[in-house]
């Protein structure tokens, strides 16, 4: 990848750097058609391959060339699109670019969260099935992930980081997954990049290991991961020619039984795939538990420890002890050695690496752990977390105050931050170690101190119009009332119910509109309807959602149950279209349409 995305890149120095590998034995090259710069570049390091290959004067024909799509790099950025439309585009593109009609082996490079995954990987096997690819790959997924693809396409391979450093994909279950299914592992970053790389010459145990076999201690590192599994395939990422030779040389190193022993006791979670490995001995089981609440950010997941707490537990939580989940394990080592054996774990453990470094520290103690999955939707939690930042702020944040308050108080998050865990989500199964798995329904309490009752009516479109066309209003003059619904809103105001409105006004954000502007025309409808009402609105843009003001998301309607103490089971809401349904549904208002 480096030959093509370093500013200082040398394409003479890079082709020598190819010949060196293909003259040392290296059959398996990994590229992208995002190798490159930016997105004036797409192709280069495919291009890059194909000279070095069409001008090396050895035998080719062993050599795979395997690619990737599924990225883009706007403004030298990384940014995946798993359309159907941009894969069949980018494929087509890497055969020009390779000179090939036929690609060995095509990659997706990453999942696209916008695009539904199956959708993707339908994608990928109708290249297979056009033979425009020989066989498909994935790279960066979770078990959960090539089980879906797996039932769509037959997978060949799966590519994920993995170096003496980073033990994810054991912990994750993917590495045991591809093995025990006969999938090629392509382990990239093998070395663990450049400042790591540096760190292993270093490795005391790597260096003796390396003067006994004659080598590097990147070649022993290379050799321990190729040793591990024939399944498993180490493509590191060589920049200079004598690195590439190194590679090749770390093709000829044989560990020995007590080698394995060795890097086996010091990279513990690599070794649960070497065939036919021993048991770690069993710890002594002791009296106690372990309890892991998993669940969404703004799940209800403290609230629900504060149970095992009244009942004599230890807590741990990230948001009060700071740090990582890696970080949390440490602390859980120290409260289990000063005699503490009951402990809840309240965070989010979206994933089963996260999870698997708490079973993993609860073993060596003799402790099982039960999993306690709180399957809040993510409107519950949406309006959980809209609640929690006015209790906290006593208003809701926008974006800006959002990126600042967040480096010292974890909940002060915006709504993008739910939907990436619930995309990261892998539901936990008996075979990560748990003891019993509770799926726990989210049930929301009722305070009693909220009592009214309120008739709220979405101001776009729904109460007010534009005379001029625009999405609403823009001055004064521009306001169109709706009568069939403001002589609703004055019925009920007679009857004594208080009226609150709602209103999206993005044109603050895209500075077509002053905010004085808006302020003006919703005086003017306050003074058309005739009634005292109360109109909040989120003047923030479209696009992702970045605030907890927009509709469907709940914020304005939180904030009005907050300041006028509204019980929302006896609120109406009146809009219309999907998001205004949305809108009611996540906070437990009435919906009405508006001629209904």
């Amino acid at each position: 990848m480096r030959l093509s995305t370093e500013r200082d890149r040398d394409d003479l120095r890079a082709m020598q750097v190819l010949h060196a590998a293909f003259d040392a034995g290296i059959t398996f090259l990994d590229t992208a058609d995002v190798y490159c710069l930016d997105e004036h570049d797409v192709g280069h390091n495919e291009r890059l391959i194909a000279r070095a290959l069409a001008t090396w004067t050895g035998d080719r024909t062993p050599i795979i060339v395997a690619t990737k799509g599924g990225l883009t790099r706007p403004q030298g950025r990384w940014v995946p699109d798993g359309r159907a439309r941009h894969l069949i585009a980018r494929c087509e593109a890497s055969r020009r670019a390779l000179g090939v009609d036929r690609l060995p082996l095509y990659q997706l490079h990453a999942p696209d969260p916008r695009t539904p995954f199956a959708t993707t990987v339908r994608t990928l096997a109708s290249l297979e099935r056009d033979g425009l690819v020989e066989r498909i790959g994935l790279c960066n997924v979770t078990v959960r992930q090539i089980e879906e693809a797996r039932g769509i396409a037959d997978v060949v391979s799966v590519q994920v980081e993995i170096n003496p450093w980073n033990d994810d994909a054991f912990l994750s279950g993917v590495a045991e997954y591809c093995i025990a299914n006969r999938i090629m592992l392509i382990a990239h970053r093998p070395l663990g990049g450049a400042p790591r790389a540096r760190k292993l010459s270093r490795d005391p145990m790597l260096v003796e290991l390396a003067a006994r076999h004659g080598a590097t201690p990147h070649e022993i590192a290379l050799a321990w991961l190729a040793d591990l599994s024939p399944e498993i395939v180490p493509v590191p990422g060589a920049t200079h020619t004598e690195t590439a030779r190194s590679v090749g040389h770390a093709l000829h190193v044989q560990l020995t039984d007590a080698d394995r022993a060795q890097l086996d006791e010091r990279f513990t979670s690599a070794a649960v795939v070497r065939p036919g490995r021993m048991p770690r001995p069993a710890v002594a089981p002791r009296e106690g538990e372990v309890v892991l609440v998993m669940g969404l950010p703004a799940a209800g997941k403290t609230t629900y420890a504060r149970r095992f707490v009244a009942e004599g537990y230890a807590r741990l939580n990230r948001d009060e002890q700071g740090g990582s989940l890696r970080g949390l394990v440490k602390v859980f080592d120290s409260l289990v050695q000063s005699g503490t054996s009951r402990v809840v774990l309240d965070n989010t453990y979206v994933s089963r690496t996260s999870r698997a470094r708490v079973v993993q520290a609860a073993a060596k103690a003799g402790l099982g752990v039960r999993c306690v999955w709180l399957t809040t939707a993510i409107e519950d939690a949406q309006v959980n977390a809209s609640w929690r930042m006015w209790s906290t702020y006593g208003r809701l944040l926008g974006p800006d105050e959002m990126r600042h308050a967040v480096k010292r108080d974890i909940n002060a998050f915006g709504p993008g931050v739910q939907y990436r865990y619930q995309r990261a989500l892998e539901p936990p199964d008996p075979a990560e170690g748990f003891t019993r798995i509770e799926r726990v329904a989210f049930e929301r309490e009722h305070d009693a101190a909220f009592t009214n009752r309120a008739l709220i009516v979405s101001c776009d479109d729904v109460l007010a119009r534009s005379r001029s066309g625009h999405r609403a209003p823009v001055s004064p003059d521009d306001v169109e009332i709706v009568e069939e619904v403001a002589n609703l809103l004055r019925r009920y105001a007679n009857e004594g119910w208080p009226v609150l409105g709602i209103s999206w006004r993005p044109e603050i954000a895209e500075a077509t509109v002053r905010a004085e502007e808006v302020d003006a025309t919703l005086a003017r409808i306050r003074e058309r309807l005739g009634i005292a009402i109360d109109i909040q609105y989120c003047p923030h843009a479209g696009g992702p959602a970045v605030c907890w003001c927009r509709k469907p998301l709940p914020g304005l309607g939180v904030a009005f149950i907050r300041r006028h103490h509204l019980d929302a089971a006896s609120c109406i809401y009146i809009g219309a279209g999907p998001h205004d349904a949305a809108f009611a549904r996540r906070l437990g208002f009435q919906f009405l349409m508006p001629n209904s």
